[in-house]
Formats: structure tokens, C-alpha cells, sequence
């Protein structure tokens, strides 16, 4: 049996002259929970309809468990409805004026299932998200956060092979939001559930992903794992859009070796094969240590200035390399006039393509 659950091919979603979705193309294996990532207007959200079946792709294919949910060549387009896919939106989409028992057994009920049947895909649902004991209680009555559990117990309610995500935790504060993504994602794995999940949280992205597609305009600049796509990023976008990077201009001078603008030699590590053409390094303010360490590209460095963010502190250091960000635990502070060493890997100096 194939481990793919979703394939888009080619898929290009136009709105009159513009073309929000150009040619993206990727696969979703079995359990596995990928998330598009991306800026407002990358198409992301575009993508993740056109799969439901809320949005009219111009040309493609969209296949779930390699039966056809959409094909522009064969002109195939099943209903919505039809697909065997869950939703789960940013705003929540609970009727305020039903209970939460009720909420969760439309989808069930509009499916015509048994009296005995919904009830008990209620109650596993509502056990599920830790909901049960609100049953009877009315949705208007709810916090956000309770709003949230009661749309992913009514998406999970009829057992779905799918379920996609659309920025479900951003109207939730920060701290919600954070406990919320670990319990998704536990749930999301306990159920074995295959999930497409939206969102232009990257921090976010990062924390619940199997893997990440990284979108911009209409396209993907790159998919991997979070791990891949933080430590080794493609190109200038990702590297700048996915974590906290410093950027540094120069060139390739040598097969390994990048001379930035102001002739300082980095040894580099390139994840693609370079072509002679790439202008820019990465370097993550989290990999930069403040004493030597052997090895490593060492460069000095005066502390510009330091901030306190509670859990690390970043300072703006003034070096050869221009002025870098650098991001430390706050077990050490540094006084601002400070002179210190930066230290830094050649694996963690990455070469971007042009």
C-alpha cells in the first residue's frame, strides 16, 4: 500500500489576472503532519481550500488516498462534501446557539448516522479534547480556548483520514496558543491523523511539523523538516523569514570558503551545490558564541548594545562582518563596550543560492 494520503501536482489557482498558487507541487504521507508556512498572500491558504474543495484550481491534480479530488485535464472536481476530509478554521466556525454536545454531532448528524452511533463518536470526540463534562453547556458560553477544542472534537467526530488546519490557534493569546500546539499535536498523533496545517507563525511551524513547505508568492522556496529547514535554509527568504538569521554579503572565493564584503575569509557549509554565483551567507543569532572556540570562524567584536528578553538576551555587536545579532542565554551578561570574540561553526555559516 502506497504511504502518500495527499498529492498536489502542478496545482494553479487563478483570481481573474492573477495567479495566487503557480505550479506548487508535494505530498503528504500517511499520519503525517505537514504545514505550509508562509507571509499573508503566499497562497498558502489558497492551497490548503483548493484540497477541501472550497476553491476552483485553474490546473493540476489533487489526489487523497490516489482517488482524484480534482483533475483540470480530465475535468474532474468532487464536491466538498464528497471528499472524507476535515476542517478546521482560524475563527473557529462554532454555532453559538447549539451546546457543545450538538456542535460536534452536526457533521454526524447531516452524515444521517444512528441516534447511538453519534453519541458515542460525540463523546470519544469530546473525551479527546478534554470536553466531555461541558457537554450541555452552550458554545456562546465558552472561552476561546474551549471554542478551539469543541472545532477539533467536531472535526475528528466522524473519524476522518484528514484533517486540515487553517491558522486555527492565532485568534488565542500567546500562552493558549502555546499549550494548545502541544495538545494538537498529541492528539494529531495519537490518532494517526494525516494533517495540513496553515499558519505564518513560524515558531509555531517549527514546533508541531513532521515537515514544512515554506511559500512565497505563489510558490515554494523550500520543504523540509524543521530541523533542515532552520538549520540549512535554500535561499535569502527562508533564511530570513523562518528564525532570526544574519545575513552577510560577499562571495564564493574558494570551493568552501566565503570572503564577505569587507575581506574577511568564513569557512562555509553550502546545502546546494554551489554555482560560483551565490552573494550571501546565513549565519543564526542563536550559533554565535562570545569566546574562541577552536575551529570555528573567529572574528572581533564590540557590544553595541544589549536587550533583555527574559529567556536570552540579544546584543548588537559592531565586527569586520558588519553589525551582528547576537542571541545568548542570560547566564552571562556582557556590558555594552565590551570586547569579546564571536565564534562561529563553518556548518552553522550557510551558503545561499542566488
Amino acid at each position: 500500500m502506497s504511504t502518500t494520503r495527499i498529492e498536489v501536482s502542478d496545482l494553479v489557482i487563478r483570481y481573474g489576472d492573477m495567479t495566487a498558487v503557480n505550479g506548487v507541487s508535494f505530498t503528504v504521507g500517511k499520519g503525517e503532519h505537514l504545514t505550509l508556512l508562509g507571509p499573508s498572500g503566499c497562497g498558502k491558504t489558497t492551497t490548503l481550500r483548493a484540497i477541501a474543495g472550497l476553491e476552483q484550481p485553474a490546473a493540476g491534480r489533487i489526489t487523497v488516498d490516489g482517488r482524484a479530488m480534482y483533475d483540470g485535464a480530465k475535468k474532474v472536481n468532487v464536491p466538498a462534501e464528497d471528499r472524507g476530509v476535515s476542517m478546521v478554521f482560524q475563527s473557529y466556525a462554532v454555532w453559538p446557539h447549539m451546546s457543545v454536545f450538538d456542535n460536534v454531532a452536526y457533521g454526524l448528524r447531516v452524515r444521517k448516522m444512528g441516534k447511538d452511533e453519534i453519541r458515542a463518536n460525540v463523546e470519544r470526540a469530546l473525551d479527546l479534547v478534554q470536553m466531555r463534562h461541558l457537554a450541555e453547556r452552550g458554545a456562546s458560553k465558552l472561552s476561546g480556548g474551549q471554542q478551539q477544542r469543541v472545532a477539533l472534537a467536531r472535526a475528528v467526530a466522524f473519524s476522518p483520514t484528514v484533517v486540515l488546519f487553517d491558522e486555527p490557534l492565532s485568534n488565542l493569546d500567546a500562552k493558549l496558543r502555546a499549550e494548545m500546539r502541544v495538545e494538537l499535536r498529541e492528539l494529531q498523533r495519537r490518532l494517526g491523523i494525516t494533517a495540513v496545517y496553515v499558519t505564518h507563525d513560524q515558531e509555531e511551524a517549527l514546533a508541531i511539523s513532521d515537515r514544512v513547505i515554506v511559500m512565497n508568492v505563489g510558490v515554494i522556496e523550500q520543504i523540509g523538516t524543521p530541523e533542515e529547514i532552520y538549520n540549512s535554509p535554500r535561499n535569502r527568504f527562508v533564511a530570513d523569514f523562518v528564525g532570526s538569521a544574519n545575513l552577510i554579503k560577499g562571495k564564493l572565493t574558494a570551493p568552501g570558503t566565503f570572503t564577505t564584503e569587507g575581506g574577511v575569509p568564513l569557512r562555509v557549509t553550502a546545502p546546494h551545490t554551489p554555482t560560483g554565483s551565490e552573494t550571501e551567507v546565513a549565519l543564526r543569532t542563536a550559533y554565535i558564541g562570545v569566546s574562541p572556540n577552536p575551529g570555528d570562524n573567529q572574528v572581533m567584536g564590540t557590544v553595541h548594545q544589549r536587550l533583555f528578553h527574559g529567556d536570552f538576551v540579544q546584543y548588537i555587536v559592531d565586527s569586520p562582518l558588519g553589525r551582528l545579532i547576537v542571541r545568548r542565554p542570560p547566564t552571562q551578561l556582557l556590558a555594552e563596550g565590551s570586547r569579546i570574540t564571536l565564534s562561529f561553526s563553518p556548518e552553522h555559516t550557510v551558503l545561499l543560492q542566488d
